[in-house]
């Protein structure tokens, strides 16, 4: 079972703090010095702060403090010592592909849980989101960005590919074309093209995005619970599904609706 203090605090550490309030919770990323760089240690805190959530709790803010959201992975996985307790990446490099796998697969976890049907989670971005602050703005459901947001995919500047579940809602938000290009140069793409081709659901000034945030959640909680895990199974499953599938999708969910509204439900 979750616990809470009187603030709402259910943990703190090595770089991620969740807070939850009602039916919202805050996962804030807490190393402003380093621009919110990430390592193995800040992915396993979001993974458990994945696993962590109360029931009750409908929509996950996720944000960064200081003047950069993520500035990506922390150079010092690229150093032969890497990090204190942990396999550098050469260690890994010299590995199986097996434990390879595996690794980057756990390092993932942290990536996939934003996504979850019975949750809405929305990226408040502000200054760099580059490479893996990138795809973690990605893995949510909903962006609303500062006007000085830069996202970027430096990974395969660096020799790399990105590989934190980025490239799917990439690809699903801008299109083919337009993804290989933005991760094979590396370039920035700032706020109003962000929000022009879609990786940005709302675009505004720096000192307007926390109440644009607490707005859009506002209006996201409006609608009742059921009806909105309901739309967003409908809208995750539609690209998969054909125009006929996705009809026979909708009058089930349709049906699940009416029979609860009415008091007939399993």
């Amino acid at each position: 079972m979750t616990t809470l203090d009187d603030t709402g605090l259910v943990f703190d550490k090595d770089g991620v703090r969740l807070t939850v309030e009602d039916a919202v919770a805050t996962v804030t990323l807490t190393n402003p010095a380093k621009r919110n760089a990430q390592s193995p240690a800040l992915w396993r805190a979001l993974t458990e702060a994945g696993r962590s959530l109360p029931g009750s709790v409908r929509v996950v803010v996720l944000r960064g403090e200081g003047k950069s959201f993520s500035a990506g992975l922390d150079r010092q996985a690229f150093t032969p010592e890497g990090f204190d307790g942990e396999p550098s990446f050469l260690d890994m490099a010299r590995g199986s592909d097996e434990d390879l796998d595996a690794v980057i697969a756990e390092y993932q976890e942290a990536f996939t849980w934003w996504r979850r049907a019975d949750l809405v989670s929305i990226a408040a971005v502000q200054g760099h989101a580059i490479g893996a602050g990138f795809q973690l703005a990605l893995a949510c459901d909903l962006r609303v960005v500062a006007e000085d947001v830069q996202f970027a995919m430096r990974e395969t500047s660096l020799g790399l590919v990105p590989d934190l579940t980025g490239t799917h809602p990439l690809v699903s938000l801008v299109g083919y074309a337009r993804a290989l290009e933005i991760c094979a140069t590396g370039r920035f793409v700032h706020a109003d093209e962000a929000e022009r081709i879609g990786l940005a659901n709302i675009a505004v000034p720096a000192a307007e995005l926390d109440a644009a945030v607490r707005d859009l959640t506002d209006a996201l909680l409006a609608a009742p619970r059921a009806a909105v895990v309901e739309t967003k199974a409908l809208l995750q499953g539609a690209a998969a599904r054909s125009y006929e599938d996705q009809r026979t999708a909708e009058r089930a969910a349709q049906a699940r609706r009416l029979r609860d509204l009415a008091g007939l439900g399993d």
